[in-house]
């Protein structure tokens, strides 16, 4: 019976489970995605989460700590240099798991997985989240629109001018190589 045991072996000794996972978490830090089989994705994620939580205290215990796990130096400065910058507010949850389509050699599950921050085309829903109305009914923006919508129609009359000048510039020139 397998009451409590939780971690997936991948039918794998435990020297080789480690080093798997080891050179995966450090393959997924460098270069911000990975695909790899679901089952994998999902025991990878349950080793690098730990690992991103201790880089946002920049300590050189948790260096040491996170070093232990990963053993290349490369990996654990960009660690703690660039991914702690960007996931500094954020409470968890720092991977996404993807499913994509069988592979076709075995039919193995496929999944992509990735950094939530790095991600571009789901970054820009947050920009859009922000702008929520106040608790009195009217949205945070409009002040600010306001004034946008002036500058744009003083702008937009100052482009409608400047033509009409450049248009009659052309027209004295043409007059003068008449004359």
């Amino acid at each position: 019976m397998r009451h409590g045991k939780k971690i997936n072996h991948l039918g794998r000794t435990d020297s080789h489970r480690k080093a798997m996972l080891a050179n995966m978490a450090s393959s997924l830090i460098k270069h911000k995605r990975i695909t790899t089989t679901l089952a994998k994705a999902k025991a990878l994620r349950m080793y690098v989460e730990p690992m991103i939580t201790k880089s946002k205290t920049d300590t050189t215990h948790s260096r040491r700590i996170v070093f232990s796990y990963l053993q290349d130096k490369e990996t654990v400065t960009e660690l703690f240099r660039d991914v702690a910058a960007k996931v500094a507010n954020r409470p968890g949850g720092y991977t996404r798991i993807i499913k994509l389509n069988n592979r076709l050699g075995d039919n193995a599950e496929m999944a992509l997985i990735e950094l939530v921050d790095y991600n571009e085309v789901y970054g820009k829903d947050t920009d859009a989240a922000e702008k929520k109305t106040t608790r009195r009914g009217r949205s945070r923006t409009k002040k600010a629109d306001a004034p946008a919508a002036e500058t744009t129609a003083t702008s937009e009359e100052a482009t409608t001018e400047a033509p009409a000048e450049e248009a009659a510039a052309p027209a004295e020139g043409e007059e003068a190589k008449e004359a």
